[in-house]
């Protein structure tokens, strides 16, 4: 007899996996606050993902052609996306905007993978990803781990540039 989270699953996963989405694609548009502790925190848990598909890699031969492929590409569009994403301060809280082209690009590519695991394996599959899949997925963890700690260094940069300019301003005489 199957437990009632299983017996649910069908309901929920679409649905959790629909918020996931829609939250990916709100934060592709326009200035986005800027949050470290929640940056910290998805960039610990994306190390610790990266971890594991290195390990997959290595006990997986024919995986890794796909992880590391996909890594190469995740990183060189994450450079890509730090070198076109505008960081500034807004009612005194640091901000950056994002290029809505390259992440709608990888919303694509993941909505697209999704379609297709559903449509032709369904969410439930038994059988084991391929290097392809594995692929996207990196080029997904490889892009998120480059740009949040891009969006590090340049938020330090923008708050080390805002300190030093209001330290050589002179004192405002009332």
């Amino acid at each position: 007899m199957a437990s009632p989270i299983a017996a649910t699953a069908p309901y929920w996963v679409p649905a959790l996996s629909m918020l996931l989405i829609y939250r990916r694609i709100r934060r592709n548009f326009g200035a986005q606050p800027w949050r470290p502790v929640r940056s910290g925190f998805r960039l610990g848990i994306l190390v610790l993902v990266a971890a594991m598909l290195c390990v997959l890699g290595a006990f997986q031969p024919q995986l890794a052609l796909g992880l590391g492929i996909g890594a190469v590409l995740g990183a060189l569009l994450g450079l890509l996306a730090l070198k076109h994403t505008h960081v500034a301060w807004r009612d005194d809280r640091r901000t950056y905007t994002p290029n809505p082209w390259i992440g709608g690009a990888l919303t694509a590519l993941l909505l697209g993978r999704l379609a297709w695991r559903y449509t032709h394996e369904g969410f439930a599959a038994t059988q084991p990803p391929s290097a392809l899949t594995m692929g996207m997925a990196t080029v997904l963890i490889g892009y998120s781990l480059v740009y949040i700690v891009g969006l590090m260094v340049q938020m330090r940069r923008l708050a080390a540039e805002r300190a030093a300019s209001s330290a050589s301003a002179p004192p405002v005489e009332l």
